[in-house]
């Protein structure tokens, strides 16, 4: 990182130190405790670094436009609504979704050390981010684990074979932990893409590709415009009928069987917060009479990456190598942050109360 360039693009580059020092700050100044400024930081620099600059330091002004509207509360705790043993709901009292999944994620991790398996229902989460830190959590541990997670009442997703949007986003995400390796990280919208890449696109003047989003009328585009004005798009299905039938179950299971809400003509969201319920199961592999999985699971890996390579040469990979190749490039090359995306970071820190100055020094010491 040496020089101080502008792309055209990106807007700048900035190290992840720097980026994730204006994030906490940014939410100390708002009146987040270090804890909880550390924790928000952390996860939205981490989706940066691995490439899902959709759900990284750019949300930061829709929490602070969040706050500022009632919705997002400060230094709030889950609270434990139900414990029968192997199950457990959990109250994420409208607090930072870094926060309450992190807490609520220890519980389900000491339950499943203890009896082998928790199925951990968490509700009324502000937006928890990318689901796939969840499951790290969990394979940090030795637990395998998957999520279902619903954007409740926030449609943005038209149904296969409709042209107006009744379905979130809706995640889902299945880890599976390797000794003395990375573990398998499966993490993906059920949308054809996730939200927040319309929203980089539209602000670097680029197009989407083709199969993602519908205007208003129903008809193909590739413009992410669709989805930032008056009358709104709608993004599609992961896959049509199969990503619209898990994003449908990601509504039930997360939403529903959380005992939190799911979307439809009374819950729909007229605010700038976004909720998320979540149903992970978290299970410890050597509760199953299968001493050999691990081994299987690897003998698996080598056979698929034994395939010979395609005409285009690209390395065949599994799920969650793409994150750890994106976070050793960009743990040298710096963060891409568009022009816009940066203005608006900026001016959600000056909004919680962080001094211009310090905003510039911090750009200034990790521009890259």
């Amino acid at each position: 990182m040496q020089s101080n360039k502008t792309d055209n693009a990106h807007g700048i580059r900035i190290g992840a130190d720097a980026l994730r020092d204006l994030v906490r700050e940014t939410w100390l100044c708002a009146g987040s405790e270090q804890r909880e400024a550390r924790l928000v930081a952390d996860n939205l620099v981490m989706a940066n670094l691995s490439g899902h600059d959709s759900h990284g330091a750019g949300m930061v002004p829709r929490y602070v436009r969040s706050l500022r509207g009632g919705g997002l509360q400060l230094n709030r705790h889950v609270s434990v609504v139900r414990n029968a043993g192997a199950v457990l709901t959990i109250d994420g009292n409208a607090g930072f979704g870094q926060v309450v999944a992190a807490e609520a994620m220890d519980h389900g991790i000491a339950v499943a050390q203890k009896l082998g398996l928790c199925a951990v229902g968490l509700r009324n989460a502000h937006h928890i981010g990318r689901i796939g830190h969840w499951a790290e959590q969990c394979a940090a541990q030795g637990l395998a684990s998957f999520h279902f997670v619903n954007v409740a009442g926030d449609p943005l997703v038209a149904p296969f074979g409709g042209i107006d949007a009744r379905i979130g986003t809706n995640p889902f995400c299945a880890a599976f932990p390797r000794s003395g390796k990375p573990p398998l990280v499966l993490d993906f919208a059920t949308s054809g893409i996730a939200y927040g890449k319309t929203r980089e696109a539209f602000n670097k003047g680029q197009q989407v590709g083709v199969g993602y989003l519908i205007d208003a009328a129903g008809r193909p585009t590739t413009e992410p415009g669709v989805m930032h004005g008056a009358p709104r798009g709608s993004l599609l299905p992961l896959g049509g009928h199969k990503g619209y039938g898990l994003a449908a179950l990601c509504e039930i299971f997360g939403g529903a069987l959380s005992g939190g809400f799911t979307t439809h003509d009374r819950s729909l969201v007229k605010t700038d917060a976004i909720w998320n319920n979540m149903l992970s199961v978290i299970i410890d592999p050597h509760v199953f009479d299968a001493p050999d999985a691990e081994r299987e699971a690897e003998r698996f890996i080598a056979w698929v990456k034994a395939s010979p390579a395609a005409a285009d040469g690209k390395a065949i990979l599994m799920p969650g190598e793409p994150e750890l190749a994106m976070r050793a490039e960009r743990g040298v090359t710096g963060i891409p942050i568009d022009a816009v995306s940066w203005r608006n970071l900026k001016e959600a820190a000056l909004a919680a109360g962080m001094a211009s100055a310090r905003v510039d020094e911090l750009l200034s010491a990790g521009r890259c």
